[in-house]
């Protein structure tokens, strides 16, 4: 049995998996006659290609019993996802880079205020969040092709400290 512990979810850790959504380091813009700041360039969203539209969604989100059995990753081929929380809460970012290789899974604990965008490709769990009635908004590609799973010959545990 491999256990995971998560680690702090910061941009150095998570480059090679996409991006973290966050406005630390970014410089704000004011707009709005000044009534408003935005921050740009957050992520690289590729959605795209082949002429198919951007889907924005809303998830809602439950916790999974403890310890967290890892059955299931995915991928998407065609496109980036994006997930950013819209509540301040805490939540929990699981990758690797090969689902058959335990020693590659890589877990983070993201703060309420930093969303990721897996990048194409990029080995994931579906959405693991604390609370109950978690919200996010979800940036990706509209089409049922985008989705690659695959089911794990024997489940990994998720340690919550």
């Amino acid at each position: 049995m491999h256990q995971l512990t998560p680690q702090p979810l910061t941009k150095a850790a998570f480059a090679a998996f996409g991006d973290v959504v966050e406005t630390d380091g970014a410089t704000p813009i004011e707009i709005n006659q000044g009534f408003a700041r935005r921050c740009n360039e957050l992520a690289a969203i590729d959605v795209t290609s082949g002429n198919v539209p951007v889907n924005v969604s809303l998830f809602e989100a439950k916790p999974r019993p403890r310890p967290i059995e890892i059955k299931l990753m995915e991928r998407h081929p065609l496109g980036t996802q994006l997930f950013m929380p819209l509540q301040d809460r805490p939540w929990l970012v699981l990758v690797c880079a090969d689902p058959r290789d335990g020693a590659s899974y890589r877990a983070f604990t993201a703060s309420g205020r930093q969303g990721v965008n897996y990048a194409r490709n990029v080995w994931h769990h579906p959405l693991l969040v604390f609370d109950e009635a978690s919200r996010f908004m979800v940036v990706d590609r509209m089409s049922p092709d985008n989705l690659e799973e695959l089911w794990l010959d024997q489940p990994l545990f998720l340690s919550i400290p």
